[in-house]
């Protein structure tokens, strides 16, 4: 009985990337994560599901309170009201540094001229893929300061 109330109260958000985890969250209301499909809320008793993650921000709500991450691709299965985000990379939005991501935006976008002008298509899609997590980074910490 214990576990069946337990379970009602929300689910447990987990998010590892290589190096190790990064967020855990018990009972939380919901989660809102972005696929490569689209956007999903995920709640207590949602269907079980697996899906490939966006470069975007993955959002927590738990008493009332919000909490922004910013995500860099990756897996998330739900299952048992256990949501396991595997993700290349995550960052909570209270932790990025903005200048350092506002540089490794300003990088990337040289790195991409640069392919672009040698027509390098692996560097141009390397790029992309920065200047996307750059500018993920970036948005997810202007949320929480509410720039």
């Amino acid at each position: 009985m214990a576990d069946e109330e337990t379970s009602q109260r929300g689910i447990t958000v987990k998010i590892v990337t290589p190096e190790g985890l990064v967020y855990d969250q018990n009972q939380a209301e919901i989660a809102v994560i972005n696929t490569q499909g689209g956007q999903l809320g995920i709640m207590a008793g949602h269907e079980p599901i697996m899906a490939a993650m966006a470069i975007d921000e993955l959002l927590v709500k738990k008493d009332g309170e919000e909490k922004s991450l910013a995500v860099n691709g990756g897996v998330a299965e739900f299952s048992n009201n256990l949501l396991t985000v595997i993700a290349d990379s995550a960052e909570i939005a209270d932790n990025i540094d903005v200048n350092r991501a506002e540089n490794a935006k300003q990088r990337a976008q040289e790195r991409l001229a640069h392919a672009q002008e040698v027509k390098n298509q692996h560097e141009m899609d390397m790029a992309r893929v920065a200047l996307m997590r750059a500018v993920n980074r970036i948005h997810v910490a202007s949320i929480r300061s509410g720039h």
